[in-house]
């Protein structure tokens, strides 16, 4: 083999060299970045459903979604200072429902609250429910949030036919993976516009509202 051929054949072995390091730098360096992305994806999705329970404005442009147990004390706890935001925004703040049952009587509860908004009177027996929960939060028959619930003009006959339909079914199915995926282990859970609470209390939840709805006043200006 003469010198011409040996240069031509190391120029090709580091050209090739090259393209195989460029490769594999994409390969690995891009690779591990989708995974977050996609992972992030998955968590936004799960945030939010289409048919999920709502208060306030539906095209509010802040979101509070609270993963809730109508059987948890901090829930209830938590129900009038949501309220009083509620009220300080009435324009910028809807609240998003979303379930995670972790108390005894939680699932007749939320089956019930689910009954009460298909007769359209959700938001009522939701606060009648609350309001009750110190008699029946450890009753896995929740008597006395049905007792609650029909003082506000639920037809409990026909929420009993309704309280194990497909459809609610269906929403504590997919409430529980939802959950699972976003790694709920307690109530009340909060996001704000897809932003964890990751300090617990009500001043926080209030000044991570506060801060969300002047940034969206502004890029509305």
């Amino acid at each position: 083999m003469n010198r011409r051929t040996i240069v031509l054949a190391i120029g090709v072995m580091t050209i090739l060299s090259f393209a195989t390091a460029v490769v594999r730098y994409k390969t690995e360096g891009e690779a591990p970045q989708a995974a977050p992305v996609a992972a992030q994806a998955q968590a936004a999705s799960a945030l939010v459903r289409f048919d999920s329970p709502t208060l306030g404005p539906i095209n509010a442009p802040v979101t509070i979604v609270e993963f809730f147990d109508p059987s948890c004390e901090s829930c209830r706890a938590f129900f009038p200072y949501l309220k009083q935001i509620m009220a300080k925004y009435p324009n910028d703040v809807r609240i998003v429902v979303r379930y995670a049952l972790l108390h005894k009587g939680s699932e007749e509860a939320v089956r019930l609250l689910e009954s009460a908004r298909l007769q359209g009177i959700y938001a009522p027996v939701l606060e009648a429910v609350l309001n009750a929960q110190p008699q029946w939060h450890d009753d896995p028959k929740a008597l006395m949030a049905w007792e609650a619930a029909q003082a506000v003009g639920l037809d409990v006959e026909k929420a009993r036919e309704t309280m194990n339909s497909p459809r609610i079914e269906q929403i504590l199915g997919r409430d529980a993976e939802d959950a699972k995926t976003l790694g709920i282990q307690g109530t009340p859970a909060f996001f704000v516009n897809g932003k964890p609470l990751n300090q617990f209390g009500p001043k926080p939840l209030l000044e991570l509202v506060q801060s969300e709805v002047e940034k969206a006043r502004k890029q509305a200006r």
